[in-house]
């Protein structure tokens, strides 16, 4: 069977004894529809946006409740695209892997037009300018990851490409966000037409961090006189162009050899992954979890698809807000960091994997139910204790899920102020709370030490994940071996006080003496990693 249109319209009886879900709707009438009338764009054709957005598009094509499919448009790895969308008429197989053992197994079609965004491609490229053109055009999203949106590096300078686009102007502009600004200067052109530029990566606020980033492109470019005036108003304009703030969860790990074994054993035709010249893993194929959210900020200004009927949470900005908080500060990120650090540090290879260790999961349980919860941010739309029980009784235990802490563990440094510093932050501001009671998110902290080691428990050494402070803050360690366990801990205030890293100074905080025993201890020779976890967990 071949992942095309007209395959699956020649072996549609097969693809649906084989059990696979299908797209249930006219083609045709949904292909021209979307070309007449596009109402929908999203940037970044990767793995999260073919497993939720466009799977959750299909289903609603085939209650009737959409007209129009989606458009996908990829402005940093063309070969997505060119290698893996168009072999197979932008088909994406889906397997969804649930906690019980079994695998939904779907044909995704919501995609009716594909398109690389490239200036020198000039069919494509006014295909697109026609796109943003269209009064019926009401949102364009995108999954282009948090360092999608950077105009400058982290010392503030203006990135090499983004300050050569301020120079070029709308019309030459090369960068992925000038080329996307240059497609939302072409809508205000043509009538300064409403629309929402709905940022759907996960990260906090996103909806601002994309604002500041196209507005940094309309000031640029309407102060040397390279657009229009009005432009940089229209982008202000909320009754006009909207940034709504969102929150995404899904977990969608790199495409799996045993998922597309089992889908060549069905007989289905061409499923290698490709590594693009960019190192981008892709395939024609995509694994994720069941369980998925998407809570949006309702500021469309031009209206919106009923997406509430495909499983949407529609709110105001705070409420957005507060689901963000709950997710990354308590209820699901912190456990994926500790089980990340020490994952690495105990040899597994998979998350699922140690969730089946006692002391694994009484540490992620401590860390959520009796450390996080008390603090917890609770949006109202979603439960927090709901939402923790589903992550430790079925999201992180799945066993067909092939995600691995050594993912997870990629920027640490980046995440822990974030993830375990507002918990902090909340005891310390807290009348009947106080720090000294938090046990278990300074053993991550220690834990964090031990694994800028590079050691693991067994004492074998391992390359860790990548991190853009890998090399400063592993400094602090370089001195420490397993040998003799460390001695000058006050080497270690240093990197303890930084409160970028942490959120907080850990000395202020009342933690940094805990965190350097427990790290004593985590340092003590082979085994000690194993050792102090039972100890301290319980």
């Amino acid at each position: 069977m071949k992942l095309t249109r007209t395959g699956l319209a020649a072996d549609r009886s097969a693809f649906l004894a084989a059990g696979y879900r299908l797209p249930d709707f006219d083609d045709a009438t949904v292909r021209a529809s979307t070309a007449a009338h596009p109402c929908w764009i999203h940037f970044g054709a990767g793995n999260i946006f073919r497993a939720f957005q466009a799977n959750m598009a299909q289903g609603l094509l085939n209650r009737g409740v959409l007209q129009t499919g989606l458009i996908a448009a990829e402005g940093y790895d063309y070969e997505i695209v060119e290698k893996s969308l168009r072999p197979h008429d932008d088909l994406t197989l889906l397997a969804t892997l649930k906690s019980d053992g079994t695998v939904e197994k779907t044909v995704v079609g919501s995609i009716m037009e594909s398109y690389v965004l490239d200036r020198s491609d000039e069919a494509e490229y006014a295909r697109l300018q026609e796109i943003f053109a269209s009064p019926s055009l009401q949102m364009a999203s995108f999954t282009i990851t948090e360092k999608g949106y950077a105009v400058a590096d982290s010392l503030g300078n203006t990135l090499p490409s983004i300050a050569a686009d301020f120079e070029k102007g709308p019309g030459q502009a090369d960068s992925y966000l000038g080329k996307v600004v240059s497609l939302l200067y072409h809508r205000y052109q043509n009538g300064a037409l409403p629309i929402a530029m709905v940022s759907m990566d996960n990260c906090s606020h996103n909806g601002d961090k994309l604002k500041a980033a196209v507005l940094s492109f309309a000031d640029a470019w309407c102060g040397r006189g390279l657009a229009a005036d009005g432009f940089a108003g229209y982008v202000r304009d909320e009754s006009k162009v909207s940034f709504p703030w969102s929150m995404i969860d899904k977990i969608t790990p790199r495409p799996d050899s045993r998922i597309e074994a089992m889908f060549a054993a069905d007989g289905i035709e061409d499923l290698a992954p490709v590594i693009t010249s960019k190192n981008t893993y892709i395939a024609p194929f995509v694994n994720a979890e069941e369980c998925e959210y998407l809570v949006i900020e309702d500021a469309f200004p031009n209206g919106r698809p009923p997406l509430e009927q495909g499983g949407v949470l529609f709110t105001d900005r705070a409420t957005v807000d507060k689901v963000e908080k709950m997710k990354v500060c308590t209820c699901l990120n912190p456990l994926h960091t500790a089980l990340a650090i020490f994952g690495c540090l105990l040899g597994y290879q998979l998350i699922c994997e140690e969730m089946t260790d006692p002391t694994l999961r009484r540490l992620v349980e401590g860390i959520g139910y009796r450390e996080g919860l008390p603090v917890v941010t609770d949006p109202g739309v979603i439960h927090p204790e709901d939402f923790i029980d589903q992550v430790i009784n079925v999201r992180l235990p799945n066993p067909f899920m092939p995600d691995t802490p050594q993912r997870i563990a990629t920027d640490t440094s980046q995440k822990l102020g974030i993830r375990f510093g507002e918990t902090i932050k909340a005891y310390q501001n807290s009348p009947q709370l106080d720090t000294a009671d938090l046990k278990l998110i300074p053993l991550v902290f220690a834990g964090w030490l031990r694994y800028l080691m590079a050691v693991d428990d067994a004492g074998n050494p391992f390359s860790p994940s990548p991190d853009p402070l890998l090399k400063e803050a592993g400094a602090y360690v370089a001195g420490f071996s397993l040998n003799d366990g460390p001695k000058d801990l006050d080497a270690l205030d240093g990197l303890l006080c930084n409160e970028k890293i942490f959120g907080v100074s850990l000395a202020e905080a009342g933690m940094a003496e805990t965190v350097k025993g427990f790290f004593a201890e985590l340092s003590q020779g082979v085994g000690a990693v194993r050792k102090t976890l039972e100890k301290y967990v319980g």
